[in-house]
């Protein structure tokens, strides 16, 4: 019970402190709504189908060492619970930039229309939209 609610803590804490980014979500199984929503061409598809899979293998590894955290400190000491969250909270924030960084990678590839559409999308939200620098779009 005290892991239970340990847990439950500790993910409303990474949860609200991920918030205030306006995420698009790359990787989260959500590619088809991301591509009719912006539009995206073939070659942006491609990418986002790319680095989703990038995605997946990148935080496949920190979920692995998250079970292996918890199955390892199942009947713990509360000190022993702490030392817990400062690792798993280290893993959750690795798997949150990973995220960000594939995020931004997309957003790169966004011509102003489609950026201008995701900074609108964000503040109808309330959430800060992640700024890139984005590529030179070729005018066809």
């Amino acid at each position: 019970m005290k892991r239970f609610i340990f847990l439950t803590i500790l993910s409303l804490s990474v949860y609200s402190n991920a918030q205030d980014d306006c995420n698009l979500g790359v990787g989260g199984g959500h590619h088809e709504e991301i591509i009719k929503f912006f539009q995206l061409d073939s070659i942006q598809q491609e990418k986002l189908k790319n680095w989703g899979a990038e995605l997946e293998f990148r935080n496949e590894i920190f979920r692995i060492r998250a079970k292996s955290l918890l199955e390892t400190h199942a009947q713990s000491s509360p000190e022993d619970l702490l030392k817990l969250s400062l690792e798993y909270r280290v893993l959750l924030d690795s798997m949150r930039a990973n995220l960000r960084l594939l995020d931004k990678r997309l957003l790169g590839t966004f011509n102003d229309k489609q950026y201008n559409l995701y900074v609108e999308m964000c503040n109808s939200i309330n959430r800060s939209p992640i700024y890139s620098t984005r590529l030179a779009v070729e005018k066809k």
